[in-house]
């Protein structure tokens, strides 16, 4: 079966999301050593401050937002709706 972009698009935030999330064994949500790994390794280049520390605590901080010290499916994913969020407001306002 052929999927579209959008279709890829979704499967790649899912196989992500799980990848780093089960590194503890637990694929429910992420650490904050799990969420620190994937922002560096994943979006390190468009945050720009993957690698502070302070910058990494804030990000935890902000995805998690029932404040359980883990980042669940649904907080990673209302993150990424407003990483879109910004992108799309960059390219239309070029």
């Amino acid at each position: 079966m052929s999927m579209t972009n959008l279709q890829g698009a979704l499967g790649i935030l899912v196989c992500t999301f799980n990848t780093y999330a089960s590194k503890d064994g637990d694929n429910k949500s992420l650490t904050k050593a799990e969420a620190k790994e994937l922002l560096q390794s994943e979006l390190g280049e468009l945050l720009g401050k993957a690698d502070d520390q302070a910058a990494v605590d804030c990000i935890f901080k902000a995805m998690d937002e029932n404040q359980d010290k883990t980042v669940n499916f649904e907080e990673f994913i209302i993150m990424f709706a407003h990483l879109a969020m910004v992108l799309h407001d960059l390219v239309t306002s070029s």
